[in-house]
């Protein structure tokens, strides 16, 4: 085996009827059934106390979603509601965590708070960074994505350099823009910022055959509700491939797309689709 599965799904919180697309996300989790999945949305409530309770099925969504699958959990929190109620991103992999940490995104000042989720996992191919995020989302707040999307690459060069003994990064996650929005030009290596550049493969770019991948859809109707055009704003980046060609996407695809009756009208995993995609870890 030499490649490592990828997933990334905004889980939309607790919103629309959440009893009933909590059983659909876990169904097509497991038909997926991915080697590292990131979520964004995701719900955490858990007292601030001197002995707070540990993470649970009853008080985590991230651990709801995985449980009795097989995957180690990482939280990170974004935002926090006060009460003991956090909204963040979370990382369920079937490999060991080595690290995890929580970096505090720029543009807290236009009302949002945004985190980016770093670990460390434990591979047969040896040790892979993961980044998960979820940019600022209003339409008109692209420069404080901007300023978000620097910072990223800013941390991932800092975490895992280049020359380092790391398996290529990974970013994944909802980013809120476009692929012509000038903060994903800019991580894709199409646009200079402040006399920086950088590059990351965007997977989507080796979907064949290729296709727009709309992951914010008007075909489902809890994105329909918003009134908003169809766009691709959750994505899946590594840094390379590298000199080693590991870190290739291929089977690239949208996830989570499957809607089925409910007792209010249709049912689907989420207000977003997922993206998921196979990257190649060993040396060629």
């Amino acid at each position: 085996m030499d490649k490592l599965s990828v997933s990334t799904l905004n889980i939309w919180n607790k919103a629309g009827p959440w009893a009933e697309r909590l059983p659909l996300i876990r169904k097509q989790l497991q038909e997926l059934s991915p080697d590292v999945l990131g979520l964004q949305e995701v719900l955490r409530f858990i007292p601030d106390e001197q002995n707070p309770p540990a993470p649970a099925p009853d008080n985590c969504q991230a651990v709801e979603i995985a449980e009795g699958l097989g995957y180690n959990v990482a939280y990170g929190v974004a935002a926090d509601y006060s009460g003991g109620l956090k909204f963040g991103n979370a990382l369920l992999t079937r490999y060991k965590i080595l690290d995890s940490r929580t970096f505090r995104l720029p543009g807290a000042d236009s009302g949002e708070t945004r985190s980016l989720l770093y670990t460390v996992l434990e591979t047969p191919w040896g040790r892979l960074p993961v980044f998960v995020t979820h940019l600022n989302w209003k339409l008109h707040h692209g420069i404080v994505r901007v300023k978000q999307a620097v910072y990223i690459a800013e941390r991932i060069l800092v975490l895992s350099p280049v020359e380092s003994d790391f398996l290529p990064p990974i970013l994944m996650g909802d980013l809120n823009a476009a692929p012509s929005a000038d903060e994903i030009r800019f991580l894709r290596g199409e646009h200079v910022l402040d006399n920086r550049s950088v590059y990351f493969a965007d997977a989507w770019e080796y979907a064949q055959p290729a296709s727009p991948g709309y992951t914010y859809a008007r075909s489902n109707e809890y994105a329909l509700k918003n009134g908003e055009p169809n766009r691709r704003i959750d994505y899946i980046f590594v840094r390379g491939p590298d000199k080693q060609m590991r870190g290739e996407p291929s089977n690239v695809r949208l996830a989570f797309t499957e809607a089925v009756p409910g007792s209010t009208g249709t049912v689907w995993a989420s207000d977003h689709f997922g993206v998921a995609c196979d990257l190649s870890m060993a040396p060629k």
